[in-house]
């Protein structure tokens, strides 16, 4: 169902707190696994986690 790495989705529930991550903390992970901005943001629709404080539109 998913081309979204286990190790993505894995970071994204760590940094989510109450069903939501800041935008901060998403591009983060997106520099530190060296992926896409926009698989991040994949995988937080895929787990239903809010992004918040976006600053730049990315998400």
């Amino acid at each position: 169902m998913s081309n979204i790495p286990e190790e993505i989705l894995q970071a994204v529930k760590e940094k989510a707190e109450d069903g939501k991550i800041s935008c901060p903390k998403a591009r983060k992970i997106a520099e530190d696994f060296n992926v896409s901005v926009k698989l991040v943001g994949d995988a937080c629709n895929q787990l239903r986690i809010k992004i918040f404080a976006c600053e730049l539109g990315c998400f």
